[in-house]
């Protein structure tokens, strides 16, 4: 054999380890994750999209995990995504980032699958809701939005980045009840996502728009947008806005993010990803994204995960049952 031929095959099994090697993370080795994917419920630019390829972009470039290819599923308010979850089951390689918008989704489009149905990883975030409009508005503070409501809750276009059973749903309703408007009389438009909210916003579609805050940071340091209160028990940094109690509103809502898995999925699989996530959740990284985005730590995986979307199908279910919507 030409010996130049037989370099070339010794060289042969070198090569096939430098190309395996490519994109190779500890998980190759049999200690974490290989290469996965992430499901996004909704339409880029929303609040499921930023915290996934925040939490995506952590867990890269901290070799927690190999490449992660995100994508997104948009339809029904995340009813189409999770029935995607579901019917992967047993798949080892995927992940959905969903929260409470899914878990109303399921009830008010007529869907049999719950999220608890699904294999829990963790909840990471919750999220103040912000009452925002757009810089024209003539709402100048929230006193001002609420005494227009009451005059005539028709007239007051209110929006929200979920479908009904969200929390930008919820959180309108709960407020106007909390006002003395009666719920069943809101004006609300669903949209598919922070992303079509925010077009509606500064198109002056809509009145106002309820939604978490972290996906507006920039609209609202350029003035776009104005935020007339927020829906949690202390101010956010960066916002100035005061929040609903100390505007005379007693009432205090979070919503909240957290990953699922397929049903089924392999036991050490599940391990694998909630230890990365349990990673990415003591990074430097993902603390500095919690102050950037304004999301409050909520970290929880295992049994009392569980339990919590458990207790979050019936809370959700009682809800939209008050309001006549399923």
């Amino acid at each position: 054999m030409p010996r130049r031929l037989t370099v070339v095959l010794a060289l042969i099994p070198l090569l096939v380890l430098a190309l395996a090697s490519c994109g190779v993370t500890r998980g190759d080795e049999g200690e974490g994750l290989h290469r996965i994917r992430m499901m996004v419920p909704n339409s880029p630019g929303g609040g499921y999209d930023l915290t996934a390829r925040t939490a995506v972009k952590i867990m890269e470039e901290t070799d927690i995990t190999g490449r992660v290819e995100v994508f997104n599923v948009i339809g029904a308010g995340g009813t189409v995504a999770m029935a995607r979850l579901m019917n992967e089951a047993g798949n080892d390689d995927l992940m959905m980032m969903m929260g409470l918008g899914v878990v109303g989704a399921m009830y008010t489009n007529g869907s049999t699958d719950r999220v608890s149905d699904a294999t829990p990883l963790a909840k990471i975030v919750e999220e103040q809701e912000g009452i925002l409009v757009p810089a024209d508005s003539p709402f100048q503070t929230v006193g001002d939005f609420v005494e227009a409501w009451k005059a005539d809750p028709s007239s007051v276009t209110i929006g929200g980045g979920s479908s009904p059973g969200g929390p930008d749903h919820l959180f309108p309703m709960e407020t106007a009840r909390t006002v003395g408007v009666d719920p069943t009389a809101v004006n609300f438009v669903s949209y598919d996502g922070g992303g079509d909210l925010l077009t509606a916003l500064l198109g002056n579609k809509i009145s106002a728009g309820t939604s978490g805050l972290g996906e507006y940071v920039d609209q609202i340091e350029a003035g776009q947008v104005r935020v007339l209160a927020v829906s949690g028990a202390e101010r956010l940094p960066g916002i100035d806005a005061p929040t609903l109690t100390e505007a005379g509103i007693d009432l205090q809502f979070t919503n909240w993010r957290g990953v699922l898995a397929p049903p089924g999925t392999p036991e050490d699989v599940r391990a694998q990803m909630v230890a990365a996530l349990t990673e990415l959740h003591g990074t430097d990284e993902w603390k500095e994204a919690l102050v950037t985005n304004g999301w409050i730590d909520a970290f929880e995986t295992g049994p009392a995960f569980e339990q919590f979307l458990r207790d979050q199908d019936a809370r959700v279910e009682s809800t939209l049952t008050e309001l006549g919507l399923v």
